[in-house]
């Protein structure tokens, strides 16, 4: 099935050209293959196809690459966030208030509710994403977790040092030999990732490295959560390890910054967290400045970001984190592509994957001009049309 999608006003292939990071090409046509995007050039060149989809001069974007999620939960923290509007600080111990929930949920339950976020993303123009565990912290509910996670995508994340359980209260580091042995040989086999959140109230520098030594001996690769709550040692780690990410990064030093940029690890910035928790917001504009590579993602999850919405994320990054709107919409596509080492996705080109989102506007400027209208009107993922 050959599908062409013309007169596009505006297309962002991520392709740079000189200084334009979203490789932008005007009243152009693309045609999808199958799963593959198989041409890009001008609407008067395209080529004959099975199907025409007549883009009437609006924007086409790639499919937002979100490579932060924890879509796999029972319950909500909805009290939680209403006691932060109210002025309690956020802390990482909220996350235990999650595990008796999702423990206690069947697999039916958190399977209908993960293809419901699925869904809202979808809607929303994501369509790669990545998910993480982290809400069991015993056995037998991590192993649930990342295997209802690969049924949905390859980008699975063992998390099970998130925070420290309960039944552990005051003995992390007998917790981090139950997550280096029996736990991760249970995770292992549905998991791509390995992660650990290094952050003061979470795990320290040398119970992380432990976990993410662990990971890696067992074919995992490493992503690190830190400096969301202060600063720390955690990305200097990171880099140490060859991370593919650090996620949050809301308090980095210059050697942090420095570190990064010299690295191949992808800072993912998570903009629905700060929003959420009235933390500072990271400045994009020096991390970009630096040669920093940077991502972006949503983070969803019921403490500290409950949402599914990149355009949302993109908006807030420009609002509040000084990054133009072509760098945001790049660090949400092809920067998420980065964080998870893939090089089939986050661009429009010949021989990528068919993640195509037609908007409602002409430009991708509107994503952060018109915040929370939704403005997706089209999704192909791996070629398969979504209205």
């Amino acid at each position: 099935m050959r599908i062409l999608i013309t007169n596009i006003g505006e297309l962002t292939t991520n392709v740079a050209e000189g200084d334009d990071v979203c490789g932008t090409l005007h009243d152009v046509a693309v045609l999808v293959e199958g799963e593959r995007v198989a041409w890009v050039g001008p609407a008067a060149d395209a080529p004959d196809a099975d199907e025409i989809v007549d883009a009437a001069g609006r924007a086409v974007i790639p499919g937002f690459v979100d490579s932060h999620s924890h879509l796999v939960f029972g319950g909500d923290r909805a009290a939680e966030f209403e006691a932060r509007m109210q002025g309690q600080k956020y802390a990482a111990g909220g996350i235990r208030s999650t595990v008796a929930a999702t423990r206690a949920a069947t697999d039916d339950e958190l399977r209908a509710r993960l293809r419901g976020f699925l869904d809202e993303m979808l809607a929303q123009g994501t369509t790669t994403v990545e998910i993480k565990s982290g809400y069991g912290l015993d056995v037998a509910t991590e192993e649930r977790l990342v295997r209802l996670a690969a049924e949905v995508t390859p980008e699975v994340t063992f998390l099970g040092a998130h925070v420290v359980p309960a039944e552990y209260a005051d003995r992390g580091d007998e917790y981090v030999d139950l997550v280096t042995g029996e736990m991760l040989d249970a995770c292992a086999p549905h998991a791509k990732w390995i992660d650990v959140f290094c952050e003061t109230g979470a795990f320290t520098v040398p119970q992380s490295r432990r976990v993410l030594e662990a990971g890696i001996a067992r074919g995992l690769q490493p992503r690190v959560h830190a400096s969301q709550l202060g600063p720390g040692e955690g990305v200097q780690l990171a880099v140490e390890l060859g991370a593919a990410s650090i996620d949050h990064g809301t308090y980095l030093t210059d050697d942090d910054v420095t570190a990064l940029a010299a690295s191949d690890t992808v800072l993912t910035l998570l903009p629905g967290v700060e929003f959420s928790t009235r933390q500072p917001y990271p400045d994009a504009r020096r991390l970009i400045d630096a040669g920093v590579t940077v991502a972006i993602a949503c983070d969803t999850n019921p403490g500290s970001s409950f949402t599914s919405s990149m355009p949302f994320c993109i908006a807030v990054a420009v609002r509040d984190m000084r990054m133009t709107v072509a760098e945001a919409i790049h660090a949400a596509t092809a920067g998420g592509a980065a964080a998870l080492r893939r090089d089939d996705i986050g661009r429009i080109a010949p021989g990528m994957r068919a993640d195509l989102v037609l908007l409602k506007s002409p430009s991708r400027v509107h994503l952060a001009y018109r915040p929370g209208v939704p403005l997706v009107e089209t999704v192909w993922k791996d070629g398969v049309r979504f209205a």
